[in-house]
């Protein structure tokens, strides 16, 4: 009871404040605080501000701006020092010792029992971040970041080691993830459960307010570590502002209106309102609004479920039929105005290590008619019918397919379904064929790898195909022991050429970040995680 109390009082004190702050009270008012408030929709909602909860973009946003880890990425994907502020990695990469900086504080927070209600974060923090991690009573998708950690140690204040079971070359953009951030226990252990919407952190921005589905608010951290190059300190905004409007198009209009600063996405409903058919900004909106684009870790693909009873899911034969079968150039020219690069490789997308433009999949319209062909003389199943599963947001890409398919021979069905019921059953093996993204954890080709591997069987881990072949499993298994990164590229490459001929999945493009902005908004970059950061972004007077 004095619980719900205390937050009663803190969520009506809140509300009050930000009114007061960010609301129109009067048109000047709302004018003068503008360019200190950075705002952008979250259109699938935020369902914990918990780090230990952040498995999508749409928690990974928020709680990048509240937390931090050991280590960070730069825009080109180089590991910097975070609250580590350096490392050391045995010969054998077993050991990883981090020193941390002395002068990173939580936010405040009544239940430090200190004059200024805030504390130094120490190595134990760590310790204790990590046990929750892998808690079971927490159940944080994110434990599988641990799974091949010997042990963890606090061996004073500033000194964390972590021992690790195996090699894993990959292992601090691991830790780079919000997943490892840390937690200070007097919070999380004074709400519990609650500490999903009362998140303290060390970010450069603190959580205000959340009314959920309708506004996120969170402030800037007076007490923040880092500064910029000119020795500033960041960030640079006041203030961050979320809304939640779940529809794309009314994401637009405010976008259109100026009444958010970032739109992050190229939905069907207003892509060629914006775009022209070759990906260029309209004319309309060159004075008003900046386009900027760059590579994304991101593969868009078709799955098929490998234990499925469907005979066309079980062939091979039908499965390459499919990807020889639509012309993915067309696709990316004309429904996706040009944006992302046809998927005619492997899994591994463009920019990472290890894809080495190995041959894949191109438009062959005739192979594929003599692939089918040849399907229904084995089997004598003389409409081979397959149902692609997808989400409202890529029917148009999946209506394509259907289309070009059913040229060759193909009966395609289109079903449907909201995300939440397509990953739903998309672990539980009950779609045949889905239409998936597979986005980078981590910068390194092996995270594009594991959704095949034997042992990551759904749902026991990521493989939703059930893809099993010995020799990508021993391949996989030694790519954790080797540390030269020439060799092990070698071996990701074999690995990706394994796939391409199995054909568990139909790569359609690997993807591009997309940003729109207000053209007051500067200090904004891009990178291939297409994280959100938002500390060095500032926003200019209006005239």
């Amino acid at each position: 009871m004095k619980l719900n109390h205390y937050l009663s009082i803190i969520r009506y004190l809140a509300i009050s404040y930000i009114c007061f702050l960010l609301s129109s009270c009067s048109n000047s008012t709302k004018e003068d605080k503008d360019h200190l408030v950075f705002r952008y929709n979250e259109y699938s909602n935020i369902k914990s501000l918990d780090p230990a909860f952040a498995r999508n973009p749409s928690i990974i946003w928020p709680t990048n701006q509240m937390f931090n880890g050991l280590v960070q990425f730069d825009d080109v994907l180089h590991v910097q020092p975070d609250i580590a502020k350096s490392w050391k990695i045995s010969e054998d990469g077993q050991a990883y010792t981090f020193t941390l900086r002395d002068d990173v504080y939580f936010h405040k927070h009544s239940q430090f029992k200190t004059k200024d209600s805030t504390r130094t974060v120490v190595a134990s923090d760590f310790t204790y971040s990590f046990d929750r991690l892998v808690d079971p009573k927490v159940a944080s998708p994110g434990n599988w970041v641990l799974k091949n950690v010997k042990s963890y140690t606090a061996i004073n204040d500033s000194i964390f080691e972590i021992k690790l079971k195996k090699p894993f070359p990959a292992f601090l953009g691991l830790m780079s993830m919000r997943y490892c951030s840390v937690v200070p226990k007097e919070v999380v252990e004074f709400y519990g459960n609650q500490f999903r919407s009362n998140p303290i952190g060390t970010g450069p921005f603190k959580f205000k307010l959340w009314e959920e589905n309708v506004k996120l608010v969170l402030r800037k951290n007076e007490l923040y570590f880092e500064n910029d190059e000119k020795g500033k300190q960041l960030p640079y905004l006041e203030a961050v502002a979320i809304t939640f409007l779940p529809e794309k198009q009314s994401e637009f209009l405010q976008f259109a209106k100026g009444n958010i600063d970032l739109l992050n996405s190229l939905d069907a409903s207003y892509k060629d309102e914006l775009l022209t058919p070759s990906g260029k900004l309209r004319k309309k909106y060159q004075d008003r609004i900046t386009i900027s684009k760059g590579p994304y870790l991101n593969s868009e693909y078709l799955g098929f479920y490998l234990d499925s009873d469907k005979k066309e899911i079980q062939s091979r034969l039908l499965r390459q039929a499919v990807n020889y079968g639509f012309d993915r150039v067309k696709m990316i020219t004309y429904l996706k105005n040009g944006i992302g690069t046809p998927a005619i490789n492997g899994f591994i997308p463009k920019g990472l290590p290890g894809f080495n433009d190995i041959p894949g999949y191109e438009y062959k319209p005739e192979k594929a008619r003599k692939l089918v062909k040849k399907y229904i003389e084995q089997t004598g199943h003389k409409n081979p019918t397959i149902t692609i599963t997808t989400d409202s947001n890529y029917l148009s890409l999946c209506e394509f397919i259907q289309r070009e398919l059913e040229k060759i021979g193909l009966n395609i069905i289109v079903d449907v379904l909201p995300p939440s019921t397509i990953r739903e059953q998309k672990w539980s093996g009950k779609l045949d064929t889905f239409r998936a993204s597979w986005i980078a954890d981590y910068p390194d080709a092996e995270n594009f790898l594991s959704p095949y591997y034997s042992k990551n069987h759904t749902p026991d881990g990521p493989n939703y195909t059930h893809f099993k072949n010995e020799l990508f499993d021993q391949l996989y298994e030694e790519s954790f022991l080797i540390t030269d990164t020439k060799l092990r590229e070698q071996l990701y490459s074999k690995m990706d050429s394994i796939i391409v001929a199995h054909a568990p999945i139909v790569p359609l493009y690997y993807d591009e970040v997309v940003r729109f902005t207000q053209k007051n908004v500067k200090g904004l970059t891009n990178n291939p995680q297409n994280f959100l950061v938002l500390k060095r972004v500032w926003k200019e007077r209006k005239k």
